[in-house]
C-alpha cells in the first residue's frame, strides 16, 4: 500500500440522544460523535416495533403468497 494516502483510523466515543454511549473506530477525525438513534433505543432492536397494516396489505400478501 502507498503511504500517506489513507485516513487515520481512530477510536471515537459515540453518544446517543437517549444517553447510551459506546466506543467504536472511525475515520471521522473527531474524538466524539452524537447520534439521534442507536441500537439501545431504536424500536426495531428493542422489540417495540409495531407492524402497521394499512388497507389490509399484509393479509392480501399472505393470501396471495401464503402456504395453501
Amino acid at each position: 500500500m502507498r503511504s500517506g494516502i489513507h485516513p487515520k483510523y481512530a477510536d471515537v466515543n459515540v453518544t446517543c440522544s437517549c444517553g447510551h454511549t459506546f466506543t467504536t473506530r472511525s475515520t471521522l477525525g473527531k474524538p466524539s460523535l452524537h447520534v439521534d438513534v442507536c441500537s439501545a433505543c431504536h424500536p426495531f432492536y428493542t422489540g417495540q416495533q409495531k407492524m402497521l397494516d394499512t388497507g389490509g396489505r399484509v393479509d392480501k400478501f399472505r393470501r396471495k403468497y401464503g402456504i395453501k
